[in-house]
C-alpha cells in the first residue's frame, strides 16, 4: 500500500509524524529519500520525537554517519542513518549495517542509495519531496494497510 502525508508547515510535523507512526506496524527498516533539504532529517527527527526519544538527544548523523537513540517511553532503540558519506560497500560494511539492520531496532535511513545493496528486502520506501506550496508530500510505499 502506498500513503500520503502532506506537511503544510513546521507546526504540523508532530500531527504527519503521529500519523507515519500509526502506519509502522511491524517494519523496522525504512529508507527515506529525497533531494537535500528536502526535509528528511526534520521529520525523522518528529518521528523520533513522537517515539519519546528527548528532543536534546536528537541530531543529525551527518558525520557520525548513525545516531543512536532510546525512547524514554518505551525503551526502543531508534538508529538514524545518514548515508550521504559512505563511499563504498566496504565502508558500509565496516561500520556493520548489516549488524544493525538485523537488531529488531527501528531504522530510518537517509540517502539510503548508497548502501542500496544491505537493505533487507522488507525495506519501507520513504520519499520526501517539496510541492509547489512549499508544503512536503511524504510518500510511504510497503507498508500494510493503515488509515
Amino acid at each position: 500500500m502506498t500513503k500520503e502525508i502532506i506537511i503544510e508547515s513546521e507546526s504540523a510535523l508532530p500531527r504527519a509524524a503521529q500519523e507515519f507512526i500509526g502506519c509502522i506496524g511491524d517494519n523496522k527498516i525504512f529508507a527515506f529519500t529525497g533531494s537535500m533539504g528536502a526535509g528528511k532529517t526534520t521529520f525523522i527527527s518528529a518521528i523520533c520525537k513522537s517515539l519519546g526519544v528527548e528532543e536534546d538527544d536528537i541530531s543529525s548523523p551527518t558525520f557520525a554517519i548513525v545516531n543512536e537513540y532510546r525512547s524514554d517511553t518505551t525503551g526502543q532503540l531508534i538508529y538514524h542513518f545518514d548515508c550521504y558519506r559512505i563511499e563504498d560497500d566496504e565502508e558500509a560494511l565496516d561500520m556493520g549495517v548489516e549488524d544493525y539492520f538485523e537488531s529488531g531496532s527501528l531504522c530510518f535511513i537517509e540517502w539510503p542509495d548508497r548502501i542500496e545493496r544491505f537493505l533487507p528486502d522488507d525495506t519501507v520506501e520513504v520519499s520526501i519531496e517539496e510541492i509547489e506550496s512549499g508544503a512536503r508530500k511524504v510518500t510511504v510505499s510497503g507498508l500494510p494497510e493503515c488509515e
